[in-house]
């Protein structure tokens, strides 16, 4: 396992699929100059999703092969795909940068968390069971995507207290603010104007 420096953080925006996470980490992330931990996924990508940049699509007999070979940190299944993060990714960007920022389910949070202690701060985002529905319905996300991701609603949802900071997500520009505030005392940049 990678030896986090003193000043390494890793950042893990997590919350219920729909809830913005995505929006939200890719604000925050272009503001500090954070660089994204790219997961390894088993599952097709969705309408708008980019191979290498949102996640690293690839086959389930490709990713056993690399569970086997013990290359992920973090590995979940989830409705029958994997979900793996590889400990070198980790290793490469904190080697470079003194944080890097991931989004993940609630139990690929955990694992982080567990492995690597106050490292991690833990950003929970969501926003109601109905606005997360029409924001993937409007994705184009087939409906039975959209069920499913509806079924693990309230267990992402019974996460919210177990992390460090938690924001409703409405409004982008606001949510983006709250959270800069809030890391900039975990990231000591001076970045954000006191006044």
């Amino acid at each position: 396992m990678y030896e986090l420096g003193e000043r390494n953080k890793i950042v893990v925006f997590t919350g219920p699929d729909g809830s913005g996470r995505k929006s939200v980490a890719e604000a925050v992330g272009q503001t500090f100059g954070m660089e994204k931990i790219v997961s390894f996924v088993t599952r097709s990508p969705r309408p708008g999703e980019v191979n290498g940049q949102d996640y690293h699509f690839i086959t389930h007999e490709a990713y056993r092969e690399m569970d086997k070979h013990g290359e992920f940190l973090e590995s979940v299944e989830i409705d029958g795909n994997g979900y793996g993060i590889r400990s070198i990714d980790i290793e490469n960007k904190l080697n470079l940068h003194d944080s890097a920022y991931l989004i993940l389910n609630h139990e690929g949070a955990n694992i982080l968390k567990k492995i690597y202690g106050d490292k991690v701060i833990r950003l929970f985002i969501f926003a109601d069971r109905r606005t997360v529905e029409e924001r993937q319905t409007k994705l184009g996300l087939p409906e039975e995507v959209v069920v499913k991701h509806l079924s693990h609603y309230d267990s992402e949802m019974g996460y919210r207290s177990s992390c460090e900071h938690a924001f409703e997500n409405y409004d982008l520009a606001q949510t983006t603010y709250e959270i800069t505030n809030t890391l900039e005392t975990y990231l000591q940049r001076d970045l954000v104007d006191k006044d």
